[in-house]
C-alpha cells in the first residue's frame, strides 16, 4: 500500500511542476517587450545576420507584436522558408532592384519536385514584402519557382518575381494574396495555383509563346486570379500568347481594365486539351485595352463582364467571398506601405 507520505510528496511535486509550467506559459504570453521585433540582414556584416534564413530562425513563433526584417541591398544566394508559425512578419528591402533573393533549384534536380523547387516559401499568415526581388536563376529547365506562397492575407508591394516556368505558385486553397505594383516575368504557366490572388497595377512580362496563368481554383469559390489595371508585355519573339489555361477544371481568371499586347492569341484562352473544362472554368475580361484586347474571336466559353458584374471586382468583395473564413481585420489588404527603409543607426 502506498504510504501517505508518498502520496503527499507526489501531490507536492505535481503542484510545483504545475506552478512552474503555468509561470513559463505566462512568461511566454506576456511582456512582449522582452522579445526582439526588428531584425536586420546585410551581406557586408553590418546587420544582425548575413543570411535571411538565420534571421527567420531567430524570430519568435506567433509573435506578440508584428516583426520587421530589414534587408540591405545585396544578392542573397539562399533558399528560404518562413514557416506557418512565423506569422505577422514583414520583409522590407532597401531597393527592389538591388535587394535580391536568388536560388537555382528546379523540378528534377535530385529529388526536387515543382513544389520544392522554390527560392522562397512563405507560409506565415499576414506576411508583407516590399522592395524585394525573388529570383529563380535555374533557367529554362522546366518548373522552377521563384515564390511559393500559401500564407493567408499576404501582401507583396513593389516586388519583382523573376523566373521562367512556374515563377509564382499562389498556393493555399483558402488563402488570400495581394500583389501591388509588382513585376512578374516567366514563360509557361508562370502564375499558377489555387489561391484567391489579386494582381493590381502590376507589369507582367511573357517571355515565350505559352500561357500566362494556370489557375487551380477550388470548386465553389467565387474568385480565383484577378488582374486589375495591369500591363501585360511580351517579348518580340513571342506569338500566340494565351491569357490562361485551367490546371484544374474549376479555374477562375479575370482581367479587368488591363493592357494587352498584340501577341495575345485571338482565342484568348485554352482548355488544356480537354473540352470538358469549357463547362466549368470561368474566364473573363472587362474593358481591356491594347492591340491584344480585340474580343471578336475569343473562345465562346469565355466571357466579357457587364458593368454590373464588373462592380463585384473590388478588393473588399473578392477577399471576403473567397472562403467561409471570417475577414477579422477586414482592411488587411489596404496596406499603406511601410516606413522608408530604416537601417538602424548603430549598424550603419
Amino acid at each position: 500500500m502506498i504510504s501517505n507520505k508518498i502520496i503527499m510528496r507526489n501531490y507536492l511535486l505535481f503542484f510545483v511542476l504545475s506552478f512552474l509550467f503555468t509561470g513559463q506559459l505566462f512568461a511566454q504570453t506576456s511582456n512582449p517587450q522582452q522579445y526582439k521585433y526588428v531584425f536586420t540582414v546585410a551581406k557586408d556584416g553590418t546587420g544582425d545576420y548575413t543570411f535571411i534564413q538565420d534571421a527567420i530562425d531567430a524570430m519568435r513563433a506567433f509573435p506578440l507584436a508584428p516583426i520587421t526584417l530589414y534587408i540591405k541591398n545585396g544578392v542573397y544566394i539562399e533558399k528560404i522558408l518562413l514557416p506557418a508559425n512565423n506569422t505577422d512578419v514583414s520583409f522590407i528591402g532597401e531597393s527592389v532592384e538591388l535587394t535580391i533573393i536568388s536560388f537555382n533549384d528546379y523540378a528534377g534536380r535530385g529529388k526536387l519536385t515543382t513544389f520544392t523547387s522554390y527560392t522562397a516559401k512563405i507560409s506565415g499568415n499576414r506576411f508583407v514584402a516590399e522592395n524585394i526581388s525573388f529570383v529563380n536563376s535555374a533557367g529554362t529547365v522546366g518548373q522552377a519557382l521563384a515564390l511559393y506562397v500559401d500564407a493567408d492575407k499576404a501582401v507583396f508591394k513593389n516586388c519583382r518575381f523573376i523566373g521562367n516556368q512556374d515563377t509564382i505558385y499562389a498556393a493555399g486553397e483558402n488563402s488570400r494574396q495581394l500583389f501591388v505594383d509588382c513585376f512578374i516575368e516567366g514563360t509557361t504557366d508562370f502564375i499558377f495555383g489555387p489561391s484567391t490572388a489579386v494582381f493590381q497595377n502590376c507589369t507582367i512580362r511573357a517571355k515565350a509563346r505559352s500561357y500566362i496563368t494556370a489557375a487551380n481554383t477550388t470548386p465553389g469559390k467565387a474568385f480565383g486570379f484577378v488582374f486589375i489595371d495591369c500591363k501585360i508585355i511580351a517579348d518580340s519573339t513571342v506569338s500566340n500568347l494565351y491569357l490562361g489555361r485551367p490546371w484544374r477544371a474549376w479555374a477562375k481568371t479575370v482581367f479587368v481594365r488591363c493592357e494587352l499586347p498584340r501577341q495575345i492569341a485571338a482565342a484568348g484562352w485554352d482548355n488544356w486539351n480537354n473540352a470538358e473544362n469549357e463547362k466549368t472554368v470561368f474566364y473573363a475580361e472587362y474593358k481591356c485595352t491594347g492591340a491584344g484586347a480585340n474580343t471578336g474571336s475569343r473562345v465562346s466559353w469565355s466571357k466579357q463582364l457587364t458593368i454590373k458584374e464588373a462592380k463585384e471586382y473590388t478588393l473588399e468583395n473578392i477577399f471576403s467571398n473567397c472562403n467561409a473564413v471570417a475577414l477579422q481585420s477586414a482592411d488587411w489588404f489596404n496596406h499603406p506601405g511601410s516606413k522608408p527603409f530604416e537601417w538602424p543607426a548603430a549598424k550603419k
